[in-house]
């Protein structure tokens, strides 16, 4: 058992995810198991992308060396993923699209240094505090139905609460705490809006209907 186990209340998403939809998510395990693996292989390659990102010529090691750590993380994720989704007798699909992630992405401030690489982190810490969330859901229904899956799930959502925390505080770096902040609460406002507009489906960033 996982000590502090985040509850929904400790998480701050503005739209909170209904129980409901993880029997909707796990109506299709093999299309949910390739789409998060696709969504671990993009978490890895965006840590790996942003550790070039410091604006500064020189940049602090520990920025470098966390998103290393996150990207190592990430990466591990995806094996584990893809291992229990070939144990099941499936496969990556051929065309992935995360339309959740791509729509929140359209908020960044492009081409105005430290408030592009702000928004860059927070869309990040975003990502993975709503994936958080749903991993506490998903571990929770697959309790008495499928232990495997449900171990795997529990194990993911402390990592992802972690991962949040750290791009939060990478942000934290990149310009002054009050327009972290500010800034922080303005995007939870997008995320919310973001998550309720999408489609239902065996997705890890999918809507729920109602």
């Amino acid at each position: 058992m996982i000590q502090n186990d985040p509850t929904p209340d400790d998480l701050p998403l503005l739209a909170r995810t209904p129980a409901a939809w993880a029997e909707i998510a796990m109506s299709d395990p093999r299309a949910l198991l390739s789409d998060h693996a696709y969504l671990e292989k993009k978490a890895a390659a965006n840590a790996l992308e942003l550790l070039n990102r410091w604006p500064e010529p020189t940049r602090p090691e520990e920025w470098t060396r966390t998103l290393a750590a996150v990207a190592s993380d990430e990466a591990g994720h995806l094996s584990g993923v893809v291992r229990l989704l070939n144990e099941r007798g499936g496969q990556l699909d051929r065309v992935h699209r995360n339309d959740y992630a791509r729509d929140l992405r359209r908020h960044v401030r492009k081409g105005q240094g430290p408030e592009e690489l702000l928004d860059r982190l927070l869309i990040s810490a975003l990502i993975e505090l709503r994936s958080c969330e749903r991993f506490r859901l998903l571990a929770a229904y697959c309790e008495g139905r499928d232990p495997v899956l449900g171990r795997f799930y529990r194990r993911l959502w402390s990592s992802e609460l972690g991962h949040y925390r750290v791009f939060l505080r990478l942000a934290g770096g990149v310009v002054a705490a009050e327009e972290v902040e500010s800034r922080w609460r303005e995007m939870l406002r997008i995320e919310a809006e973001t998550i309720a507009a999408q489609p239902t489906g065996p997705r890890m960033h999918s809507g729920w209907a109602g």
